[in-house]
This record gives structure tokens, C-alpha cells and sequence, in this order.
């Protein structure tokens, strides 16, 4: 039976008046919030979950709407107007697989499901050609902005067929984020490139949260308050670092426990947790020969958060600075300003970073992505927006786009101007024995991307010593290659 709440909840079965607009599958948070966002823009939706009792619950919380729950998956297709239009709200991997070889016997050609969730690409693009081969439509959504975007207006990214986008269009518009009138949503591209950029999206996530976590830790260890930093960051808010999670941290910083009184942040354990986006960003870099140590770093930082019963044994004996006293030659005010540099160039690092794998990936699938639409659709509803992707978007639509973000006029002299002080904050954490993954990782890419020669031809002359696997010359021309028959012999 189908069960439609268009009318007050003691009404029970009725007989649906129209097909719905919309389908959803899977009911936890982000799928509710998704259905009411849809739900509010004037569409009728239908929604299934494998628990029944999850939707007969949804249905009945939410009374009034035009909201359609079906108690099995042929009532849901048959409930829906075609082209039927199904939203994949499920855990990644194989619960996705399940879910469309269930559909795919009920659906009529050219209707269309979509996978809203966090899949891999790969799959993304093996579904494309499964789901196309069969005579339906597939779309790759990536979805950011958590639980309150998804009701109040997620970023999308959605991958496909353009036609398709065509028809999914006036709904992702209508539900997306708006930036200056603007929807926070775009055809990424073809088959697999919705998902591909929400993964970077994702691991620019992880990039921004470790940078802000080192800057807390360095703050914490010069013996500034919870509530001196929550100053901090607020008022860093308010300027060009403007973002989400710098704004999230600001009152995270302010949060107190009801139980104890104390900082909510004390009280939390330091493991944390990651579901795989952003460790799967770091394999792509690494397939992809494309430098990553930003968001590498903070995925490492994560990993080694999760070995916190090793580190407590290590750190009674592994030997570090005696304490964590800076002895500050500077005042609080100047080590603020020095910390704030540091943070904006090394955020400027990590989407430098993630632009050029999302350059490098589009390019080898001819996926015709703009780097500056991307950047457009991240300005609102997703995790990492700030107001800096304003400066992104303006430099990927400019005349002379960059060949990496750091080259264009802007950002160049943010670098050059914050580089000093980035120095001494690396620094300073290394001499105090405070890890700095992602700081230290952007400046080290900073310090070998501007490097007109590094010491790279000792590493060819030891592959061709070992190997023979030959070297360019200097004095030669351009893609020659050599090989040195008579490098001395090992003594001993």
C-alpha cells in the first residue's frame, strides 16, 4: 500500500491524486532533510526505506506535506511520474549496487536514478555504463553541506549526460544553495565527474580542518585561552579568512559542557574519524603524479590521531623539546598575525593542490571541467564555502586563467607577502616539538614549486647508477638521454 500524507495524519490509505515529481531511497538525516529541501520547493515527493517503520515514522512527523511514503520499492516506482526521477541515498560501496539491481526491473527507459551519496567515482563510472547499457539514466551527485544543507540548500555536483542534467536541472536548481541569486549546482561534466569533484572537494575539507587544528594547537601550546582563541577566529571571520569552519570553531571554542562546566573541546578525545573521501583523494593524487602534501598531511594527521594508545606509550619515551614554553620573544598580537598568515597561505596551498588533480583528472577523461564554475558552486551551501572562492572564481574566469591558482595576481601576493611569517610559524612549532603536517607540507610545495632547480638530478644520477634508467644533460638538447657506463665502483 501506498501511503500519502496530503492530507492530516488520521486519514491512513488514500488513493494518490497525481504521480509525485520526485523520488527519494534511504531515510537517515541527510535523506529526510533532502526530501523536506525538495518537498518545500513545491514538488511532491515520494520516499522508501528498507525499514518501513523509518518512513511510516518520517510520514507521519512530517504532516501536511506532499510526501508519499511507499511500504515496497514497486509501490514507490509506481508512484512516481516518468521519466521517474530516484535519488540513492545509501552507505557507499555495495548498498548502492543493491539498491539499483532492485530498481532496474521496475523502471520504464529513460527514467533516471541518481546516487546522491559519497561514492567513489570509479564506481560512479561503472554504474554510468551499467545503468546506460540498460536503457536508464544515471547521474553522480555529489551533495555537500551535511545535515543543514541538505534541508536548507546543499552545493550539488552532479555528473552525466547533459540531457540528463537538462531534466534534473529546475529541481537541483530550486533546492541548492544560492550565492548572489546564483545556484549553487552546475553540470560537472560526463559520467563519473560529479562525484570526482566532491571527492577533492572532500579532501580540501580535510585540508582546511588540520590547517585550523595546527593553528589551535600552536595557540594552546603559547598558553592562549579557549576562550582568547574563540576571539581569534571570530574576528579572522570577519576578514578575508571568512569561512564555515572558521566560524564553526569560533563557537565550538565557546561551547561549554551542561555536565561539568568545562570546554566541551578538553573534553573530547583526540581520535578522529574520516570516511574515506579524503584518503581516497590522496590515492588519486598519487595515481595522478600530482603533488598533494596539504590534504596529505591532514589525512596522515588523522590516521596518527587514531593511534592514540601507541602515542601515549611513545610520548613517555620518544625525547622532544623539554617543554612547550616559546618563551616568546614576540606578543600574543604578533604570533596571532603571524598564525593567520601561515593559515591563509597554506589554505591557499591545499586548493591550489586539489584544483590542479581536478585539472589533471579532467583533462586525461576529456571531461571538460570549469575550474571556475566549480569554484562559483562551492561559495554557498557546502563545508568548505568562504568568501576567498569569490578570488578562485574571479581567477578561472579571468582572460589568463592560472596554470596553478598560485600564479594568479592575488594570491601571488598574499604568498609573498604572508611567506615570511609562515616561516617563522613552521619553525617555531618545529623547535617546540608541535606537528604541523599541513603547514609544514604547504611550505615545503610553496618552497619546491617557486625552486628554479632542485636536487633532482642527484636522484637521476643515482637511478642511472643502480638502474641505469639514463638522465638529461644541461648542455644538451631537450629529450636526449644518457647513461654513464663507468660510475665508480662500491668499495667494500
Amino acid at each position: 500500500m501506498i501511503k500519502a500524507q496530503t492530507l492530516p495524519p488520521l486519514i491512513g490509505f488514500i488513493v494518490m491524486e497525481k504521480k509525485s515529481d520526485f523520488g527519494l531511497i534511504g531515510l537517515a538525516v541527510m535523506g529526510q532533510n533532502l526530501v523536506l529541501n525538495v518537498e518545500s520547493r513545491g514538488f511532491q515527493v515520494s520516499v522508501y526505506n528498507r525499514t518501513t517503520s523509518k518512513t511510516t515514522e518520517f510520514i507521519a512527523e512530517n504532516p501536511g506535506k506532499q510526501l508519499v511514503g511507499a511500504e515496497t520499492l514497486e509501490e514507490f516506482v509506481e508512484s512516481l511520474a516518468v521519466p521517474r526521477k530516484i535519488q540513492i541515498m545509501v552507505q557507499a560501496g555495495r548498498p548502492v549496487d543493491a539498491v539499483i539491481e532492485s530498481l532496474m526491473p521496475l523502471l520504464d527507459p529513460n527514467d533516471i536514478i541518481i546516487d546522491g551519496g559519497n561514492s567513489l567515482y570509479t564506481d560512479t563510472e561503472r554504474r554510468d555504463k551499467y545503468v546506460g547499457e540498460a536503457g536508464f539514466r544515471f547521474i553522480g551527485a555529489g551533495v555537500s553541506g551535511g545535515e543543514e544543507g541538505a534541508l536548507k540548500g546543499p552545493s550539488i555536483m552532479p555528473g552525466g549526460p547533459e540531457s540528463t542534467w537538462e531534466i534534473m536541472q529546475p529541481i537541483f536548481e530550486s533546492i541548492s544553495a544560492k550565492v548572489d541569486g546564483e545556484p549553487c549546482v552546475v553540470h560537472i561534466g560526463e559520467g563519473g565527474a560529479g562525484h570526482f569533484v566532491k571527492m577533492v572537494h572532500n579532501g580540501i575539507e580535510y585540508g582546511d580542518m588540520q590547517l585550523i587544528c595546527e593553528a589551535y594547537n600552536i595557540f594552546k601550546a603559547a598558553g592562549f585561552s579557549n576562550a582568547e582563541q574563540a576571539e581569534i577566529f571570530a574576528e579572522w571571520n570577519a576578514g578575508d579568512l571568512e569561512s564555515f569552519l572558521i566560524e564553526i570553531t569560533a563557537n565550538i571554542l565557546k561551547q561549554k559542557d551542561p555536565e561539568t562546566g568545562q570546554d566541551i573541546v578538553d573534553l573530547i578525545v583526540d581520535k578522529a574519524g574520516q570516511k574515506g573521501t579524503g584518503r581516497w583523494t590522496v590515492m588519486g593524487s598519487v595515481e595522478q603524479a600530482v603533488p598533494f602534501s596539504t590534504i596529505a598531511g591532514s589525512v596522515e594527521a588523522r590516521i596518527l590521531s587514531s593511534m592514540r594508545d601507541q602515542r601515549k606509550v611513545a610520548s613517555g619515551i620518544l625525547e622532544g623539546p623539554d617543554n612547550w614554553d616559546f618563551n616568546l620573544e614576540m606578543s600574543k598580537e604578533d604570533l596571532v598575525k603571524k598564525v593567520r598568515n601561515a593559515l591563509y597561505a597554506s589554505k591557499i596551498v591545499s586548493y591550489a593542490q586539489g584544483l590542479d588533480l581536478i585539472t589533471k583528472v579532467g583533462e586525461d577523461k576529456e571531461w571538460k571541467l570549469n575550474l571556475g564554475e566549480i569554484a562559483k558552486i562551492w561559495r554557498g551551501g557546502c563545508i568548505i564555502r568562504a568568501r576567498f572562492l569569490n578570488r578562485i572564481t574571479e581567477a578561472y574566469q579571468s582572460a589568463n586563467p592560472p596554470v596553478n591558482l598560485m600564479l594568479s595576481p592575488f594570491f601571488t601576493e598574499v604568498l609573498n607577502q604572508g611567506q615570511g611569517d609562515w616561516r617563522e610559524v613552521v619553525a617555531l612549532a618545529a623547535s617546540n616539538g608541535i606537528p604541523v603536517p599541513s603547514f609544514g607540507g604547504s611550505l615545503a610545495y610553496y618552497d619546491a614549486y617557486r625552486a628554479e632547480r632542485l636536487p633532482a638530478n642527484l636522484l637521476q644520477a643515482q637511478r642511472d647508477f643502480f638502474g641505469a634508467h639514463t638522465y638529461e644533460r644541461l648542455d644538451k638538447p631537450e629529450g636526449e638521454f644518457f647513461h654513464t657506463e663507468d660510475w665508480p665502483e662500491l668499495i667494500g
